[in-house]
């Protein structure tokens, strides 16, 4: 079995406001909470063990997350561009009725399809899940047999989880995965994937 441990990173001061923060935006770093919620996770990491290699999201929330996880565990951190969050275009900074306010038919229309990008935005969740499939596969060659922690934001998360379930788009917007959450997903030799935790927080406790 390939392993990949999903560890969304820890709070930013938008994070509790529920703002769209994508790639777009402002890049905000982790705020104290999302700083002691990095070093909770990094110890439950390290308590769990075997972990052999740390990839995370190139923004700054993620890098910072993954960093403290990659110093408690002693590895080197890899950064991979493709694992960043989608571009949320007019959205970013606004929160879900904020957009419904302002913009409500385009939000209406990304909710109903991948192939359409927020307003302002050049990215759809189809170009989202794609660059986000090509970093899973990758690693499943590269890591073959290992345990491997992939740090990286809501959309590409619940894109790998999505995958793995087999299930269909526009269950991407029925699944929590909190700050600083870890979720496992497994895979075979045949790539067929397994489930095994979601939206674990127990280590924020």
């Amino acid at each position: 079995m390939t392993t990949l441990v999903l560890l969304r990173h820890g709070e930013t001061l938008l994070t509790p406001q529920r703002r769209l923060s994508g790639s777009g935006g402002s890049n905000p770093g982790l705020s104290p909470v999302g700083r002691h919620q990095a070093q909770a996770a990094a110890d439950a990491l390290a308590h769990r063990g075997g972990i052999e290699a740390v990839v995370t999201s190139p923004m700054r929330r993620c890098r910072e997350t993954a960093q403290s996880v990659a110093a408690r565990l002693g590895l080197s951190l890899q950064v991979d561009r493709e694992l960043r969050e989608a571009d949320f275009g007019a959205w970013e900074g606004l929160t879900f009725g904020e957009v419904r306010a302002r913009y409500p038919d385009d939000l209406s229309a990304w909710l109903a399809s991948p192939e359409v990008p927020p307003s302002g935005a050049g990215e759809t969740m189809r170009e989202v899940t794609r660059r986000v499939t090509a970093v899973r596969d990758g690693l499943l060659a590269r890591y073959a047999g290992a345990t491997v922690l992939v740090v990286s934001h809501v959309g590409p998360l619940r894109t790998l989880i999505r995958l793995a379930l087999q299930a269909p788009p526009h269950t991407l917007f029925r699944m929590e995965v909190a700050a600083a959450s870890l979720s496992t997903v497994t895979y075979d030799e045949h790539g067929t994937a397994t489930v095994h935790a979601l939206n674990d927080t127990h280590h924020l406790d």
